[in-house]
């Protein structure tokens, strides 16, 4: 029988489509310094974020004839060399969009009315200081009307036009490669309504966005730094719920201190696992430990993509 590795873990539902079609499916999770040894005992293996399939763990395992990745991003596994040595390399780039997309108005709605820092402060000053922190936080603003700008419009950049469209905003789109500028917004009732977005340079996001949000593939040096956040609008806010790295954190605080932009918002960062602490204890970025995949839905969609490309790879 046919012994696949979770080793970041698989949801039941894609877990039982699995053991129905005859696998076996291990979810104990094994270190990254034992997988030379323990993975030569599998057909398989699946990986979130967590889990890294490099070079020689590849080549430490010839039994391997699968690498699946629980998401978008494949920065974890090298890719081309796995598919060198003929394994199957698969990822699961739909199912998590609109979980990752929520995640990002999650992240603005905070940083407009400053929930970041007051969820800090409340519990510790609330009882003392209310009237300050009321003051403090009086200045909010809204979304509708706002201008925001999307740097990579993929699947999850076009749930995330969705959502502005719904919320009232104007969207301006970039991406490297050409794209639809139509997206198809679903209303209550399950009423539709089709929208066009306005196509735009990367400059024009950075120069007439109100809000700048994130969704490209990882790349080797920042897409936002010291120039980007000078041509900024005074007052911006930006989001990254895609790659670390693809901000500059160094020029990302400084455009914080110095008042440039208003807030950040991060899912990713730099040193994953262990975000610099300025990063983690600035009270102008709302801060989530990379969990934009992370909801029931996304991981149930995700499971059961994934068993179903599993499935299909082995019955070749």
């Amino acid at each position: 029988m046919i012994k696949i590795l979770a080793n970041d873990g698989i949801d039941p539902a894609g877990k039982q489509l699995l053991e129905e079609a005859g696998f076996i499916i291990d979810t104990n999770n094994i270190p990254q310094e034992e997988l030379l040894v323990k993975l030569q005992n599998y057909d398989g293996i699946t990986v979130r974020s967590a889990t890294k399939v490099r070079k020689a763990l590849i080549d430490a395992c010839p039994n391997l004839k699968l690498i699946g990745r629980g998401g978008v991003g494949v920065d974890n596994i090298d890719v081309e060399y796995a598919k060198e040595k003929g394994i199957g390399v698969y990822n699961t780039p739909a199912s998590s969009s609109l979980s990752v997309a929520e995640l990002v108005f999650a992240h603005l709605f905070t940083g407009v009315r400053f929930l970041q820092d007051s969820n800090r402060r409340m519990p510790v000053e609330g009882a003392t200081k209310f009237n300050d922190l009321k003051k403090a936080y009086a200045k909010g603003i809204e979304l509708r009307g706002k201008t925001l700008g999307i740097l990579g419009f993929g699947r999850i950049g076009r749930e995330v036009a969705k959502i502005a469209i719904g919320v009232g905003m104007d969207v301006l789109a970039y991406d490297l490669y050409p794209f639809n500028p139509e997206v198809e917004v679903v209303l209550g009732g399950g009423a539709t309504v089709k929208v066009t977005v306005k196509t735009v340079s990367q400059d024009e996001i950075i120069r007439q966005s109100d809000f700048i949000t994130l969704h490209t593939p990882f790349v080797d040096k920042p897409i936002i730094g010291s120039s980007e956040f000078e041509h900024m609008k005074k007052g911006a806010g930006v989001v990254n719920c895609s790659r670390g790295g693809l901000i500059d954190e160094e020029a990302l605080i400084t455009a914080l201190d110095s008042g440039k932009i208003s807030f950040a918002a991060l899912d990713v960062f730099e040193n994953e696992p262990s975000p610099r602490v300025d990063i983690l204890t600035h009270p102008k970025i709302s801060l989530t430990p990379h969990i934009g995949a992370a909801t029931n839905e996304a991981q149930e969609r995700i499971g059961l993509e994934l068993a179903n490309l599993i499935i299909d790879h082995f019955k070749k």
